[in-house]
């Protein structure tokens, strides 16, 4: 939630901000409806005040007992004006993005990304690649069709060393995150709708999203929202911060609109199982702890040894609640380019204004801000599988999964 006093203070300059985002709010109306809220509840409290005082007449001063009535009635009706004036406000602020870190490019999608490092050096193969599904079937690894036949299109199977080596790394990276401080959660799959809007999934993202009929429940789409809604309406203390949390779960969005050579195999599914990086921060930390999630994401890739590049996203790729946002790019050799493994965002106090989560500090008393980063998902061991392949299919495992696998690469089933 965008804090009303910067719509007030800095009316030009976030409106600028909406324009680039393509808002559809009317701004001009949030700020008409926040003036007559204030002016109303000026109205009110005068009112109260007024009623207050006659009350204490009423015993000796019959005429100040028919301005009480005159006066609840008065003052009822404004309440009913103001509750309905608050409703429409919230409902209108509700839509709107957060703030913008300065040096976030313009652009209307991925392609004006900026790319701000590469690493690693992109495999080179002098025989014809497989993509990861002809891969996975080769391996006897990945099955889509079955995913397909008990659930539907967009939910597979790991199975037989594929689900040994996602079983490892999803392991091994809690490992890493936990020696870097931390504390590492198994949370529920599902959350309530306080929870989807507290941390922003709603309404901007209500179409990816699979609710349960008839509950006021729905699928987690990241443990993001598990997590954070950890500590709706808490106060935290500010000598325990940063909190650094994570969780490994499986995930579930509908990928509405999805389709083309980027959805193929198991890249962009309805099931996939990520490990998450989670922080609660003083607002004046959020940059500093925006900066560490990533170096965790990169130190996790060059330990698998995948090549990658880091890009500063734009903001017609970045979902309203975000300041900024990185995401790493990792090199797909069966798709031939960079794509997608991890994005990393600082929220600011956008999802702590909506779930009322506040620290103090001495005399000090805000609003958290949130880091939301993911560590790895399936779409890794996508890139494991892609680069790493040997001419017969081979697929050789990273080094740091070896001694969780007991295997150090799998082979195509012999038939």
């Amino acid at each position: 939630m965008i804090d009303i006093k910067i719509i007030r203070d800095h009316f030009e300059d976030y409106k600028k901000t909406c324009e680039r985002r393509g808002c559809p709010v009317n701004l001009d109306t949030v700020l008409e409806l926040d003036v007559q809220c204030r002016q109303l509840n000026q109205e009110i409290d005068a009112l109260r005040a007024d009623r207050n005082r006659l009350s204490k007449e009423c015993q000796t001063n019959p005429a100040a007992r028919e301005e009480v009535k005159k006066l609840k009635v008065t003052l009822g009706s404004k309440e009913n004006t103001f509750n309905e004036l608050q409703e429409k406000l919230y409902k209108m602020l509700s839509f709107l993005p957060n703030t913008l870190s300065a040096d976030v490019p313009d652009g209307l999608d991925d392609t004006a990304n900026v790319e701000i490092r590469k690493v690693g050096t992109i495999p080179e193969f002098d025989f014809p690649i497989r993509d990861h599904q002809q891969l996975g079937e080769l391996l006897d690894i990945i099955d889509t069709q079955r995913g397909a036949k008990v659930a539907q299109t967009g939910f597979y199977y790991w199975k037989g060393k594929g689900a040994q080596m996602a079983q490892a790394l999803f392991f091994w990276v809690q490992q890493q995150l936990v020696a870097r401080g931390f504390t590492l959660f198994m949370t529920p799959c599902v959350a309530k709708e306080r929870t989807l809007f507290g941390t922003g999934y709603l309404p901007f993202f209500a179409d990816q999203t699979f609710n349960l009929k008839d509950e006021d429940l729905a699928l987690i789409g990241t443990s993001e929202q598990t997590l954070v809604g950890y500590h709706a309406d808490d106060v935290l203390e500010g000598k325990d911060l940063p909190l650094c949390y994570t969780a490994y779960t499986p995930c579930f969005r509908t990928e509405a609109g999805s389709y083309g050579k980027a959805s193929k195999g198991i890249f962009r599914v309805h099931q996939f199982h990520k490990v998450e990086q989670i922080i609660f921060c003083k607002p004046e930390d959020s940059v500093k702890y925006h900066d560490f999630c990533l170096e965790n994401e990169e130190y996790i890739l060059q330990q698998l040894g995948i090549p990658y590049h880091v890009v500063n996203v734009c903001v017609g790729d970045m979902g309203a609640p975000g300041y900024k946002k990185y995401d790493i790019e990792a090199w797909f050799a069966g798709f031939g380019g960079y794509r997608e493994v991890t994005s990393n965002t600082n929220l600011t106090s956008f999802q702590s204004r909506r779930l009322n989560i506040r620290y103090k500090d001495g005399d000090t008393r805000d609003y958290v801000h949130t880091i939301s980063a993911t560590a790895v998902t399936d779409r890794v061991l996508v890139a494991i599988l892609e680069n790493n392949q040997q001419a017969d299919g081979t697929v050789i495992v990273p080094e740091v999964l070896r001694p969780l696998c007991g295997f150090d690469k799998i082979e195509p089933v012999k038939k």
